[in-house]
């Protein structure tokens, strides 16, 4: 491995890649709204402005790039001691509201405090107090926006979840790892040769990708905290598409190591490797079912590329997708119920969503040149990589197809998009 090549960044302490310095902050545009819209008023906080960041600016933020809420200014700061007029917020419109404050505190945190009315019950629906470092001041404020997301939509937030992506500037390829909203942008690994394919561990804390260092596809996993990293699979011919199990014990890949490419999983370690698909055509972009039975892959066994499942202890493959004659990229939802992927038709590269319980499918993006979905973890939203204006961004979109959000950096193209999990 040539030094100059790449360079694995190391992280100390327990924040995630905390070392490491941010590039380019991602340029988020929305455009559409969810199919109900929900009235929330935003207070301003007591004393937030001693906060590196406004805390119910980002709340206010995230609820509206959501699209599921419209957002209400009180012009005003309100605390979670403040006596509240319920009718005056009721006449407003507001179906609830959300105050809150910070303080400092001896050890140099801030105690930020929140509350979450409900003007329509005249009551308190959630709230709570966390001591925060200066540094994790937005990842408190998305953990409130979250709070609210689930209380008011019965669905959980996933904006204090983290994408990784990787980014290409002149001849330097960069995975990188940001917030859901794009702030905070670090770098996790760099290098001259190409990177692709990366994919969240279940926990949060690791990400299998491909990298090209080597001057052919090798799988590797890397520790986001430590900055650790690991070969787990280095074949013959072509190591490519890692995808997690559920549990995080086991990978799934594609190899040529026999011939033509074919399914195999092995253990998050690179051991116990086992082939998983015998088949006369290309099979390949494994992803693993909800409930960690069954794989999803694409294949060319039936005259052009298609989507099957097969159980995790092999046995006979079954086909999933039938409409249109290319179909690839499978990812499958947090519930198990709907399958992603891109589909071309009229010479078109489309985002299309598949119900496997009623068979209906969706065709949920507008551009011409899709590739790489991904899930996020609530199962609310889709992240897949297009082009904007001959160069390549992030675009975000409903399940429904009715909110579309726009992600671009101001240098270089950025790709294969991954939404990470839940963090615990």
């Amino acid at each position: 491995m040539k030094k100059i090549a790449i360079t694995a960044v190391l992280a100390a302490g327990a924040n995630l890649m905390g070392a490491v310095p941010a590039y380019a902050q991602l340029r988020v545009e929305v455009s559409g709204v969810g199919s109900m819209q929900i009235p929330v008023a935003i207070a301003a906080f007591g004393n937030e402005s001693m906060t590196p960041q406004q805390i119910s600016g980002i709340i206010k933020d995230d609820l509206s790039r959501s699209g599921y809420f419209k957002i209400i200014d009180t012009g005003a700061v309100i605390t979670e001691t403040t006596p509240v007029n319920f009718d005056e917020w009721k006449q407003r419109g507001a179906e609830a509201l959300v105050v809150g404050s910070v303080q400092n505190l001896a050890d140099g945190r801030f105690d930020v405090r929140y509350k979450l009315l409900d003007t329509m019950k005249s009551s308190t629906l959630s709230g709570f107090a966390v001591a925060t470092p200066p540094a994790n001041t937005r990842l408190t404020a998305h953990k409130i926006a979250d709070d609210i997301y689930e209380k008011l939509t019965g669905v959980r937030g996933a904006f204090s979840t983290r994408i990784a992506y990787v980014t290409k500037s002149g001849s330097e390829y960069r995975l990188e790892v940001a917030d859901a909203d794009g702030d905070g942008v670090k770098v996790a690994l760099r290098s001259n040769e190409p990177i692709i394919s990366p994919a969240w561990s279940a926990d949060g804390t690791k990400v299998a990708y491909v990298s090209f260092e080597a001057k052919k596809p090798v799988v590797w996993v890397q520790n986001l905290v430590t900055g650790e990293r690991r070969v787990v699979a280095n074949y013959k011919g072509s190591n490519s598409a890692p995808a997690w199990s559920p549990d995080g014990s086991r990978l799934a890949i594609a190899l040529s190591r026999d011939g033509l490419t074919q399914i195999y999983t092995v253990g998050a370690d690179g051991s116990d490797l086992k082939k998983l698909t015998t088949s006369s055509g290309i099979d390949t972009e494994p992803q693993f079912s909800a409930d960690g039975q069954s794989i999803y892959f694409l294949s060319d066994r039936s005259g052009g590329p298609q989507i099957y499942r097969i159980s995790v202890n092999g046995g006979e493959a079954k086909r999933v997708t039938f409409n249109g004659s290319y179909n690839i990229t499978p990812r499958i939802s947090p519930d198990g119920n709907t399958l992603a992927y891109i589909s071309r038709r009229e010479g078109k590269f489309q985002l299309y969503a598949l119900d496997l319980v009623s068979g209906q499918e969706q065709r949920l993006s507008d551009t011409s040149k899709d590739e790489s979905p991904s899930f996020s973890p609530n199962g609310r939203y889709i992240m897949y990589a297009t082009e904007s204006g001959r160069r390549a961004a992030l675009a975000v979109v409903s399940i429904d197809g009715k909110v579309k959000q726009r992600l671009t950096v101001q240098a270089g193209d950025i790709r294969e998009p991954t939404w990470g999990p839940f963090m615990k």
